[in-house]
């Protein structure tokens, strides 16, 4: 096995292999556990998102709530902002206090919010408070899981299967979807109404609380930890997981000492700085994630939160039975990660990502002339959301690995939460254009033309993926982006320069 490190070459800075060394490791069990407990963070959302959406009706019965439509629309508000405020805060808080601190507090946060929704006992102005207090903490907790988890997977795991392994995390999204719905719809016609809806929103509380059990054995990211500067810290925990691998029976080779990088490390970078970085050093990364991550939102959220208006607006779905189509979307948007992910890894990066979101768009179009011209029903327009979304699946995650990858890993974690935070706010706007298109059903045509407009956001989308987009299958994250506190060797110098875009 390869030492940590050898005498610095300059005062103050650390001689490191650890980048390599992680990136030279093949799959093995570890990498498995620790994708499994961290991974979750995009199945807690999506349940939390379906759970709340199935829920609303039964919150307006007196009954239960009682609340009005202007309540009800306001908790998936709350919750949304909570996601961006979560993400902002605890993002920083990622980068500067370590992966592993930040990806147990998050979990617990929402773990505290989403349980105490649970708790909304009355229906008085006070209750309605408690209740969006709840929905906020839960989204903060969400919001900061994103920050915090993309960073810790995209350090530990090896460049080989990075991509993949990224892309079919953000698409579980999408079983944790499944799980929502399934969960409500037996809770909520098995239990009195007064009960189901609060047994709903306990789902996820009580799978995010054995997953809590299991991150507690989880390390911190070993690249975090030589990048601030804790040498003994970053070699027990590279030793340990080097340890875990050859336990499952594999052997490690002999890591190439030309691959050490020289790194001196800085101190916390904040917003102000970080809005520097993103457009005088990487003006074109940050043109090029925010693309990605703006129209994939967009579009997602336009189709996916009037999904069921549209259902039953022009086709006469009974509101009870929209669950079945809905797993139907759910499980094509679930496939599309998980069989395509690979190839972002082996066919690249700039290829499929341009490839997902144009074909997607292509397809959207296709779809809106099929719909305006009155041959589509229930079932036709669902498989051809199902198939659009399995390409765009794929791709939408691509935009959150995009955006954890390309930047400085002083600054990611940070960067990731950024970039959420925009795709959030744009991506608000779509179900209340979309809402306001299908109206009360009586001008489809209305609706054909948002469907374009959504077909050429994400063909726009994959234009730039395919003029700005970056080539980072296979390579080291240091090499795609070289952190500010690394000094290359000389030897390396030359391939490792810092882009400029």
């Amino acid at each position: 096995m390869t030492s940590l490190s050898k005498p610095a070459e300059a005062p103050g800075a650390i001689r490191s292999l650890i980048p390599a060394r992680i990136d030279r490791l093949p799959w093995s069990p570890f990498h498995t556990r620790m994708v499994a407990a961290l991974g979750t963070a995009w199945i807690l959302d999506g349940l939390e998102i379906t759970v709340a959406g199935a829920v609303v009706d039964r919150l307006t019965e007196p009954e239960t709530l009682g609340l009005s439509g202007t309540e009800v629309g306001l908790i998936a508000t709350v919750y949304l902002l909570g996601e961006v405020v979560g993400a902002l805060w605890f993002g920083r808080l990622s980068d500067k206090l370590g992966r592993r601190k930040l990806f147990m507090i998050t979990l617990a946060v929402y773990l505290v919010g989403s349980g105490l929704t649970a708790l909304t006992l009355g229906n008085g102005p006070g209750w309605v408070a408690f209740l969006y207090v709840t929905r906020f903490i839960a989204g903060m907790g969400i919001g900061g899981e994103y920050a915090a988890i993309h960073s810790a997977i995209d350090e530990l795991i090896p460049a080989k299967y990075r991509g993949r392994v990224d892309i079919m995390v953000s698409g579980t999204y999408w079983a944790g979807a499944v799980l929502g719905t399934l969960g409500t719809f037996i809770l909520l016609n098995a239990l009195e109404p007064s009960t189901g809806w609060r047994i709903a929103f306990l789902i996820g509380p009580v799978l995010g609380l054995v997953i809590l059990l299991v991150r507690r054995h989880l390390p911190e990211s070993p690249r975090w930890q030589v990048m601030h500067g804790r040498e003994a810290e970053a070699e027990e925990t590279i030793a340990y997981i080097e340890h875990e691998v050859e336990h499952g029976g594999r052997s490690l080779p002999a890591v190439d000492e030309s691959r050490a990088i020289e790194l001196k490390p800085t101190p916390d970078i904040g917003y102000a700085a970080l809005t520097r970085v993103l457009f005088r050093e990487y003006p074109a990364r940050a043109v090029y994630g925010a693309t990605l991550m703006v129209t994939q939102s967009f579009l997602y959220n336009a189709i996916f939160f009037t999904y069921v208006l549209v259902l039953g607006t022009y086709y006469d779905v009974d509101s009870g039975d929209a669950p079945l189509f809905l797993i139907a979307f759910a499980v094509g948007n679930l496939a599309g990660p998980f069989v395509l992910g690979h190839l972002f890894d082996t066919v690249g990066r700039k290829k499929m990502i341009a490839g997902s979101y144009v074909l997607s768009g292509i397809l959207l179009a296709v779809t809106a002339g099929l719909f305006q011209a009155g041959v589509l029903n229930a079932y036709t327009q669902t498989i051809a959301w199902s198939v659009i979304f399995f390409f765009a699946s794929a791709g939408a995650s691509s935009a959150y690995l995009t955006v954890s990858e390309i930047f400085p890993m002083e600054v990611r974690a940070k960067a990731i939460a950024v970039f959420f935070a925009i795709a959030q706010c744009f991506g608000a706007l779509g179900p209340v254009v979309y809402g306001s298109l299908i109206g009360d059903g009586s001008q489809p045509i209305r609706l054909f033309w948002g469907y374009m407009l959504g077909a050429a956001v994400m063909v726009v989308g994959g234009v730039v993926a395919a003029v700005l987009g970056i080539d980072a299958e296979g390579k080291s994250l240091e090499d795609v982006a070289t952190p500010f506190a690394a000094r290359r060797p000389a030897t390396r110098a030359e391939g490792a320069a810092r882009p400029r875009g």
